[in-house]
């Protein structure tokens, strides 16, 4: 497949010199999971990609036509783009655009993370320097740091942006809407996520835990690395829960429940199995208790002044 730039583009020559750039670095990426870019060129007065030719659809094209993923097509889709994500950080590469429309599938449903003339490497400071201040990616998808303009971004800002894509596949609708990009943007910054399991009722409290672990305001408070992302998303499949998510490590999880003696869980609870029949919460039980540490109390009043 041939990809050409668009005229408007290629009479800046600043964005004709990053296409090269970024295009020829983008090559060095090869993964099963990643449109290979072969080769970047000029012909006369057109400037062009060639790459991989994926015979299928992308996601996005699949939501526009009313398509709502279920939570095993969804994982299967979004662990397959993590993977080819992890490739491109190992490599210093933050791809900065990860959106439905950027994800193909295969007629065999492989998934393959698509246009990289966004991605940059993490240690190019001269790129950096040159795009703060600006905004880069899709206001649907976009990450709170990238709207910022921040310099310094990494693989964080790609876990935001697939889980936003994520949320998409499994409720139906994006996390945040507006007339006007600045609207959608500002909800991005400031406005609570609507859980997904709100949205969606059918869906398993894992999938509505990583999810909102991957798009976690504070890049802090997402995941520590694809590796962990993965990980979790590999438990869900095999309806576990997504300790990573919960803070927790897995083999611990184990650990902990071999030395009782106890099953490991099967699977992720929905929402509908959550409630059942529940006792009483924490905060339920020590209001009991001190509603009857008062009536003993007041008890032994009484009989203190009737002795009296």
């Amino acid at each position: 497949a041939i990809k050409v730039l668009t005229r408007k583009s290629a009479d800046n020559p600043d964005f004709v010199k990053r296409f090269h750039d970024e295009g020829r670095s983008a090559a060095k990426l090869n993964h099963p999971n990643i449109v290979q870019i072969i080769d970047v060129d000029t012909a006369g007065e057109y400037h062009f990609l060639v790459l991989e030719y994926i015979d299928g659809k992308s996601v996005g094209e699949e939501l526009v036509a009313g398509k709502l993923y279920s939570e095993k097509e969804a994982i299967e889709i979004v662990v397959q783009v993590a993977r080819g994500l992890e490739h491109a950080a190992s490599r210093g590469f933050v791809h900065r655009d990860v959106k439905p429309s950027n994800i193909m599938l295969t007629k065999e449903r492989t998934a393959k993370l698509a246009d990289l003339g966004l991605a940059r490497h993490m240690t190019d400071m001269k790129a950096a320097m040159a795009e703060y201040g600006r905004v880069y990616g899709t206001p649907y998808y976009i990450s709170p740091e990238q709207i910022r303009g921040d310099s310094e971004l990494d693989f964080r800002a790609d876990i935001y942006c697939l889980g936003a894509t994520f949320y998409h596949m499994v409720t139906g609708r994006v996390p945040f809407d507006g007339d006007v990009p600045a609207v959608v943007m500002r909800k991005h910054l400031h406005m609570p996520l609507v859980s997904p399991d709100q949205v969606r009722p059918s869906l398993s409290t894992g999938v509505s835990e990583v999810i909102e672990t991957m798009m976690a305001k504070d890049a802090d408070d997402r995941y520590a690395s694809l590796g962990d992302l993965i990980q979790d998303l590999e438990a869900l499949a095999r309806g576990e829960p997504p300790m990573q998510a919960r803070g927790r490590d897995r083999s611990e999880l184990l650990t902990e429940l071999a030395e009782k003696g106890e099953p490991i869980p099967e699977k992720s609870t929905t929402r509908d199995e959550e409630q059942g029949p529940a006792s009483p919460t924490i905060p339920l039980m020590w209001f009991i208790v001190a509603v009857i540490v008062g009536a003993v109390s007041l008890a032994m009043n009484l009989i203190q002044c009737v002795a009296r």
